[in-house]
């Protein structure tokens, strides 16, 4: 899968593991294509995780296979990448990955993350979600039509109630989230009640 290699990005220097590792067999994507393709999209990409705390999603042994969800950052990681502590229901915590650069979503490519999967919330604001999320994620049998025309129905409800939508699809999964940006003023248990709210009006 070939030797390490040192990658420089901006002022940071990142060493990419395995970087000859085959991550789409289909069309012989290796984990150096992905990561230079991250590299390439960093603006916008960046637009959508920075500064917030996330959950790795690693393929560790490829798409082809189940991903490991990992809550906790590494303890083993460069200098610069942060971390945010997340309280649980259970009672329980992590100390999430916090991206804020372009080399922190390399670092995240090399752990294995193909998607990338932030909270609604900001990491210097955990308590209040800047961001609301409603998830389509399709059972089997149910057609990408049928995806869009309750996506179609989501944003109207959505523009009803003052909020404007947009999506966000996933490759990996076969998914779509719709997503609105909200006032940051509102704790977490504000937003709670909206996706219950949404389904019984869209039902």
């Amino acid at each position: 899968m070939g030797s390490p290699l040192s990658l420089d990005v901006g002022e940071r220097t990142l060493s990419v593991t395995h970087p000859d590792k085959v991550v789409f067999p289909d069309t012989g994507v290796t984990k150096l294509d992905l990561i230079e393709y991250y590299l390439a999209v960093a603006d916008g990409a960046l637009r959508g995780v920075s500064g917030r705390p996330m959950i790795l999603k690693r393929f560790i042994k490829g798409i082809t296979e189940e991903a490991v969800f990992q809550k906790r950052a590494p303890e083993k990681r460069p200098d610069w990448i942060d971390v945010a502590e997340l309280k649980y229901a259970s009672g329980t915590s992590a100390k999430e990955a916090v991206l804020r650069d372009a080399a922190g979503l390399a670092w995240a490519v090399n752990l294995g993350c193909v998607d990338l999967n932030p909270h609604p919330v900001l990491a210097d604001d955990l308590e209040h979600p800047d961001e609301l999320r409603v998830d389509l994620d399709p059972m089997p049998g149910v057609g990408w039509q049928q995806i869009v025309d309750v996506a179609l129905v989501a944003r109207e409800v959505l523009e009803d109630h003052g909020l404007t939508a947009w999506p966000k699809t996933s490759t990996i999964c076969a998914s779509t989230s719709i997503r609105c940006p909200v006032s940051g003023g509102s704790r977490s248990s504000t937003w709670r009640w909206w996706p219950g709210r949404y389904w019984r009006t869209t039902v």
